[in-house]
């Protein structure tokens, strides 16, 4: 496995346990490892953008955009810890809110790299970035898929897609050809080269190759739109496991008592004067007079 870039040991690139698993050649399980591997203090926040239907156990606060949508193909919303529905490009919070920032498979669906990425300086000190390669991206795209990203000399170089498939051709090679078996057999034992990953303090190094390029289009049409879709038992199985290990390694006790209100700030005119009203149903900004819903531990500040 490819170590993660960084420039500050604060931010470790692995973990003990990765490391002997790397030595025993257990690539998989290496991989696997580094999603509970945050190399904080105990006391620090952690935001996570984009955390859909598997959050990282060490996450404090909780955002996505959509409670359902075919971008996580359709998997369940996880809310069990404070979470907040928003967009990466405008996220609800005030400067520095967080010590650290996880945006896991989650830049790679933003038409605005330069917007998310300043967003992600802005409210928090430092944070782990990981996307598909460029190069998994270009042979092997996804429909809701608007960057190829990669990482060279500790820089993020970003590709803005000018469509879902950036060229044709190269898909239907790799598909005809090699797609069973890259997919089936290398993907698994070699994950981290077909990934980006990249960690950062203070300020995110990154080029958009292609900043004219509007990356706005529509997706083409879902093969489903189950909102509900029939799990195997194999797949029931595992959602148990991912279940339980959030279980055993998040900072549940310490969640559930987090207040994120002193944290936010207004979307629309970012005052930070926000209160909840209307029995706590309710976010009212006082700078601008808009309200925003909240359900129990889910605040909807789109």
């Amino acid at each position: 496995m490819s170590k993660v870039q960084t420039g500050n040991p604060f931010f470790a690139p692995e973990s003990l346990p990765m490391r002997l698993a790397g030595k025993m050649g257990l690539a998989k399980l290496r991989w696997s490892l580094r999603r509970l591997h945050i190399p904080v203090p105990k006391g620090a926040l952690v935001l996570e953008v984009g955390s859909g239907g598997n959050p990282y156990p060490r996450s404090n606060v909780l955002l996505d955009a959509y409670e359902e949508t075919r971008e996580r193909h359709w998997e369940t919303l996880v809310h069990d810890r404070p979470t907040v529905l928003s967009f990466g490009e405008n996220l609800p919070f005030k400067d520095k809110a967080f010590d650290y920032v996880i945006a896991a498979h989650v830049l790679e669906h933003s038409p605005h790299p330069d917007k998310f990425l300043c967003e992600l300086q802005r409210v928090a000190k430092g944070g782990y970035i990981e996307t598909p390669d460029a190069f998994m991206e270009r042979i092997n795209p996804y429909k809701d898929h608007r960057l190829e990203v990669t990482l060279r000399n500790g820089i993020l170089v970003i590709r803005k897609k000018p469509n879902w498939i950036y060229d044709t051709d190269l898909v239907q090679l790799y598909e005809k050809r090699t797609k069973a078996i890259i997919t089936s057999e290398t993907m698994p034992r070699h994950a981290a080269k077909f990934h980006m990953c990249y960690s950062w303090k203070n300020n995110i190094n990154f080029n958009v190759l292609n900043p004219e390029v509007d990356a706005t289009w529509l997706p083409p049409e879902s093969d489903t739109n189950s909102f509900t879709p029939q799990l195997g038992t194999k797949a029931k199985l595992r959602l148990l496991i991912l279940s339980l290990i959030r279980r055993l390694f998040s900072q549940n006790t310490r969640n559930a008592k987090l207040d994120i209100l002193p944290l936010m700030r207004c979307p629309k005119c970012h005052s930070e004067q926000l209160e909840r009203k209307t029995g706590g149903e309710q976010v009212v900004c006082t700078g601008c007079n808009s309200h925003f819903q909240c359900s129990g531990n889910i605040f909807y500040l789109h």
